[in-house]
């Protein structure tokens, strides 16, 4: 298991039953990303990966 897989289980776990939008999801990349600038090159990545998630995706 990865460090990261306890945030995605805790995610899961609280959140699991609700319903978002991608615009909700977008807001909430957004402030992150206000608050932690140095993440910005992995929240990129993340939003580019999710956005094209139905192509083949290549880095």
């Amino acid at each position: 298991m990865y460090f990261t897989d306890r945030g995605i289980e805790e995610l899961e776990k609280r959140r699991g039953d609700e319903e978002v939008t991608f615009a909700w999801l977008a807001d909430k990349l957004r402030a992150f990303v206000d608050t932690n600038p140095d993440f910005e090159t992995a929240v990129e990545r993340l939003a580019t990966y999710l956005a094209r998630d139905d192509d083949d995706f290549e880095d």
